[in-house]
């Protein structure tokens, strides 16, 4: 294809139309596959032109220009005969380039359908020909570029729905009994110790299933499959977009995550790990970013929105003379703000929800800084149309929603609709200052134990809507936050000046990796006592992948754009680190075997008190001890009534706590973080008689759970 065309129009006749063509609907928007063709419906309020380009392979010049003549109520529309599923296609927007204006129309640029199910392949940016404007220009992007990049952009593929599920649907569990295992497709398995056939792929996570059905795990919450745009930036540092929040495209799996074998085969394996999820009984969360987008600001690429209608998509700053329109909003530090308060963006939002539910059978979705979107006349509301929406839409009704609860200026923990679910930064901190030894931490830690029942306590929201974590893919990992007082994020080429600083972490008396076995020990129990609060609190705990075998990012707590081994799970430390494997499994299945862990909320079941058993005062307290009882009713995996006996200890010194005398009830240990490995945790039916029923010694910074049965 040629790069250099200055007249538009003559590139438009010199590809005739060679398909029968009708003027088609408006609905359903994108490309939509009928008996006799596919129907093509794109939005664009403000341009002057749509033309939509066919072709018969990624690499080849368009078969047929097609302008596109209908247009009803902004959205452009055709019906091309004869067409079916694997037709690639993108589009041409004519209009006017005036960025001053918040216009950015370039007819020399091939866009991605804002609906396109699948693409061809990666962006890659050539000659700086992914952007609409003269990047050598002193005017910057003042001065449009009248460079044609068709040959250069993937093309989106037509899809149709059809997939064998054969007979398996969603396991259908309930939010307060989910273990969630936050995990990144191709970091899960890209590593060459995993072993699978294709690595860092779906089909390869299918092969490593039943490790996380060992594990003990009921869902996982990917970070995001949709497809992404890799910056000019990161390229240029040798460095890419790992985590996947420049989101391009709200409908595409991934194409990099495929196998690559034949077009749109993204698709299928999406939906065959999906299936076999399912049937293993495991429930899937997709991560979605609906904040901003992979087009960055001013200066960023052009690859779908901006060109197609950049005032309807984006948040635009108002015209003064500092800032004129060209000047995006940028609410979450990624340069650009979707403009999801515009009807046409927020269906196009529902309308992916929607196609997700539907068409890969999702269970749930984690809302990237969901405030950004959920706004009501520029600010965050409960009232807003994204919430009314969802509400209003019974395909939703019983999906899993949850929300990232804050924005860069503000927290919104507890203020989000009826059956939402919220990620919980509150129970991260006050755990991670808990466990590290900080003073005054005991009236929070008994919020973080009952799922923050004082915010969470309504009709319209229980515990459980509490997801509680103290590991994410954002900061350190489980081991790291016990290795490293400081973040070292050098890898990243930011001067380290990435990242919080904020990170509640303690390295146990050595930066980084030791060989000194004491720090080791401390560690290792330091990380026994996260596991233990994560999974033993009322709430709906989350787990980072590979946390249960000490995964590394050697201090990193950025790691957005290290697609390496510094982010990958090695496989090897499935065996190197086999305690924590085992204490992590058999966490987990003590929180199911004692159900009243997993209720919605443990209010009236637990009991504070103090080491003497004396009624404790934890508002008043500087003391780094807690201890509670839970009231545990006969159930499906109990054929009696117990009591759970729960002791916290951060304290450098150990201590003795009184125990309760029942008459007809025996004191046995469960766990106990400072014993040695297959002492720490002793599963049920062999658990250990203690020798003395009426005290327990609890060591320094150690945590122990005791059965009175």
């Amino acid at each position: 294809m040629q790069t250099g065309i200055l007249d538009f129009m003559t590139y438009i006749l010199e590809h005739k139309k060679n398909k029968r063509t009708s003027a088609g609907s408006p609905n359903p928007l994108g490309a939509t596959p009928m008996a006799d063709g596919v129907n093509f419906a794109l939005f664009s309020q403000y341009a002057k032109e749509v033309f939509l380009l066919l072709f018969d392979s990624a690499d080849t010049t368009p078969t047929d220009v097609i302008k596109i003549e209908n247009k009803t109520e902004n959205i452009w529309h055709v019906f091309v005969h004869g067409l079916k599923a694997g037709q690639l296609y993108g589009y041409k927007v004519n209009g006017d380039y005036d960025p001053a204006k918040g216009l950015r129309f370039n007819p020399y640029k091939l866009l991605i359908d804002p609906y396109a199910k699948a693409l061809t392949g990666k962006i890659r940016n050539k000659d700086n020909l992914i952007y609409a404007y003269d990047i050598n220009s002193p005017k910057k992007d003042l001065a449009m570029d009248q460079r044609d990049n068709t040959f250069l952009m993937p093309k989106a593929i037509v899809v149709d729905d059809a997939f064998d599920w054969q007979g398996v649907t969603s396991p259908g569990i309930p939010i307060e009994k989910l273990v969630i295992y936050e995990v990144h497709v191709k970091g899960f398995t890209a590593h060459k110790s995993s072993g699978v056939r294709h690595p860092g792929s779906y089909l390869g996570f299918i092969e490593k299933i039943p490790y996380l059905k060992e594990l003990g795990i009921n869902a996982v919450e990917f970070l995001p499959v949709n497809e992404f745009h890799i910056s000019d930036r990161l390229i240029k540092n040798g460095l890419t977009e790992f985590w996947g929040y420049n989101t391009i495209c709200y409908f595409s799996p991934e194409f990099s995550y495929s196998t690559q074998s034949q077009p749109a085969c993204q698709v299928t394996e999406f939906k065959a790990l999906v299936r076999e999820l399912h049937r293993a009984g495991i429930e899937v969360i997709l991560d979605v970013v609906y904040n901003h987008t992979g087009e960055g600001g001013a200066l960023g690429p052009t690859l779908c929105f901006k060109g197609i209608d950049n005032p309807t998509y984006y948040l635009l700053k108002p015209k003064t003379s500092n800032e004129p329109l060209r000047c995006y909003k940028d609410d979450v530090g990624c340069k650009n703000t979707v403009n999801a308060e515009n009807l046409p963006v927020l269906r196009l939002i529902l309308d992916a929800l929607r196609y997700w539910v539907s068409a890969y059978h999702i269970d749930g979705f984690r809302f990237d800084i969901c405030p950004i979107v959920a706004r009501l006349n520029g600010q965050f509301s409960r009232d807003s149309a994204f919430f009314k929406g969802i509400a209003a839409d019974p395909v939703f009704s019983k999906v899993k929603l949850i929300t990232e609860p804050w924005e860069p200026t503000a927290d919104h923990n507890g203020q989000f609709p009826k059956g939402w679910a919220e990620w919980n930064g509150k129970f991260r901190d006050t755990a991670r200052r808990f466990i590290r030894g900080d003073a005054g931490q005991i009236t929070e830690l008994t919020k973080c134990l009952t799922g923050f029942a004082d915010i969470y306590k309504d009709d319209e929201n229980h515990p459980s809507n509490s997801i509680n974590f103290i590991t994410c893919h954002d900061g350190f990992t489980l081991v790291d936050l016990f290795s490293y007082n400081d973040k070292h994020n050098e890898a990243n080429h930011e001067d380290n000046k990435d990242g919080t600083n904020d990170n509640h972490s303690t390295n146990c008396g050595v930066e980084g990796q030791t060989s000194d076995t004491n720090v080791i020990a401390l560690r290792k129990k330091l990380l026994k006592n996260a596991v233990s609060i994560l999974l033993f609190s009322s709430g709906t705990p989350m787990v980072l992948y590979g946390d249960e075998i000490m995964r590394t990012q050697k201090g990193n707590n950025n790691a957005y754009c290290q697609d390496n081994e510094l982010t990958w799970l090695n496989w090897q430390d499935v065996q190197t680190n086999r305690d924590i494997l085992e204490f992590f499994k058999k966490a987990i299945a003590l929180r199911k075997q004692y159900t009243v862990l997993e209720q919605k909320g443990i209010g009236s079941e637990i009991t504070w008190c103090g080491k003497n058993l004396d009624t404790p005062q934890p508002e008043q307290s500087r003391g780094k001890i807690l201890c509670y009882q839970v009231h545990c009713k006969a159930g499906p995996n109990q054929t009696q009534d117990c009591f759970l006996f729960f002791i916290l200890n951060a304290a450098g010194r150990g201590a003795y706590v009184k125990l309760m005398e029942r008459q007809g009830l025996k004191w046995y240990q469960i766990v106990d973080t400072s014993r040695e490995s297959g002492e720490d945790f002793l599963p049920a039916g062999k658990e250990e008689l203690l020798k003395h029923q009426n005290t327990y010694h609890i060591t320094p910074r150690s945590i122990a759970v005791l059965v009175n049965k």
